[in-house]
């Protein structure tokens, strides 16, 4: 009930000031309904079209999937020995680990044994132990590998889409695989592992502009192509922002969004958080475990990324300059992606001569992924990605101004470049009904703890599938 002021303030006002004050009340409750509506409706991004091959786009398009194997040649290794034999190596300061880079003495050994015990042959017999293809999409053969379930009695079977980022490859994805495929409680996985176009396999783009939002076009062509309306999709690094754009521009046919990488840069909750966080992490929606991954924040993010950023500022303004070198030198090539494996998996191992390197890979694994990038001589395509992608600042771009709406989930892995707590992700998912601290692991984590994040992928879908 009004109090008694304002109901003898009411009956006061004459006929016409009753009609404007309730009609006011009116048209605010209702410009308040149609806020709370427009919060809650889900909105999408435009699919846009895109020709990405070389010359003219062509009056139509071959649409039918051709079985692929990768292949090498005596040739090919012969060349990869004779560049390795001719490398120069600069001396590395005194005790420096892996602080200004790969550590030279290290690269040695490593170059040593891809030189004289690594079987390539052996390696690409392996990568061709799960079924390749390629079909052209939007002027590109876009390569992919298909690993369907075995066949059991009462096992649902749920198509879902893997994919990768810079610098790694659909390889990453070869230790989760079998555990995806093989299934749990009943629940198996049909897996596609794209390339990005412009990695591996896949082919480059032949015009500028090709960034997540093309690509994300591009797999989910991919997936209708395949026969599959509804899937669902998992992602890190570049994978996470372009199954994010999946999600945005056909939310109907997403069924789940998993992540291992999430990235929330800006708005009034995220800079109220970082001033209270610290000290009353309970009133902006901080665990204690968010705190002691965020705080100090400047030590922690913004130190840290400037430190850990360089190869993205050079990518994302030069990427054909920088490439040049890597392109030529297989030695190069190697310290520089590796390196980012040493480092992205844990920050510490900056302070190790060996960088920690084979603490969770082998050679062979690391190798492999760095002969993909060699022999397809996609470093330079895989770099420009950076370059498309921020021309203009993502977070204003049209898909960085518009919420995601598929139930998400998102495993927060310890040693990840930056951590992101549930409540700034929910900012921008907003219906993420999955969230785990995992116990650890960096960036790489389907290749580094291919169970736990298997494991906690089963998790999400078995809530989604419940739901």
């Amino acid at each position: 009930m009004f109090p008694t002021s304002c109901r003898e303030t009411f009956f006061g006002l004459d006929a016409v000031q009753k009609q404007v004050l309730i009609g006011s009340a009116v048209a605010a409750g209702g410009l308040l309904a149609y806020l709370l509506h427009k919060r809650k409706a889900i909105r999408t991004i435009p699919l846009g079209k895109g020709w990405w091959g070389a010359g003219e786009k062509l009056l139509s398009e071959d649409q039918k999937i051709y079985p692929f194997q990768v292949k090498t040649s005596d040739e090919e290794i012969q060349d990869l020995y004779e560049r390795i034999d001719k490398t120069r190596y600069a001396d590395p300061l005194e005790d420096s680990g892996f602080q200004y880079g790969f550590n030279s003495t290290y690269l040695k050994k490593v170059v040593s044994y891809w030189r004289h015990e690594f079987d390539w042959k052996k390696q690409v017999a392996m990568l061709n132990k799960y079924p390749h293809f390629k079909t052209k999409i939007e002027g590109l053969d876009v390569h992919f590998i298909h690993v369907r379930p075995p066949h059991r009695e009462n096992q649902k079977v749920l198509p879902l889409m893997l994919v990768h980022g810079w610098p790694g490859s659909f390889y990453e994805f070869y230790r989760i695989l079998p555990l995806l495929t093989e299934g749990q409680d009943g629940v198996a996985f049909e897996v596609i592992c794209p390339s990005i176009p412009g990695y591996g396999f896949s082919e480059a783009s032949h015009k500028q502009g090709f960034d997540s939002l093309a690509a994300a076009r591009i797999f989910l062509t991919l997936m209708e192509r395949l026969g599959f309306s509804q899937f669902y999709l998992q992602g890190g690094d570049w994978g996470s922002l372009i199954t994010t754009n999946m999600s945005q521009m056909k939310p109907q046919c997403v069924k789940g969004l998993h992540l291992n990488m999430c990235m929330v840069m800006r708005g009034f909750k995220l800079l109220l958080s970082l001033i209270v966080g610290p000290y009353l992490p309970f009133l902006v929606g901080f665990s204690r475990e968010d705190v002691r991954r965020l705080f100090p924040y400047m030590e922690k993010n913004v130190w840290n990324m400037l430190k850990e950023s360089g190869y993205m500022h050079i990518q994302s303004t030069k990427p054909d300059t920088a490439g040049c070198g890597l392109n030529s030198s297989p030695v190069g090539l190697a310290a520089y992606i590796l390196e980012k494996f040493s480092t992205w998996t844990d920050m510490k191992n900056r302070d190790l001569a060996d960088g920690g390197l084979e603490r969770k890979f082998s050679l062979d694994d690391l190798l492999t992924n760095v002969m993909i990038y060699w022999t397809t001589g996609s470093i330079v395509s895989s770099m420009r990605f950076y370059k498309e992608n921020f021309k203009s600042d993502p977070s204003y771009r049209m898909d960085g101004r518009t919420g995601i709406f598929v139930p998400t989930g998102l495993a927060a892995f310890p040693a990840e470049l930056l951590h992101c707590p549930k409540s700034w992700a929910e900012t921008r998912y907003r219906n993420l009904c999955h969230y785990t601290f995992m116990p650890r692991g960096g960036h790489f984590a389907a290749f580094e703890e291919p169970q736990l994040l298997a494991s906690d992928f089963f998790q999400f879908v078995k809530k989604v599938e419940k739901s």
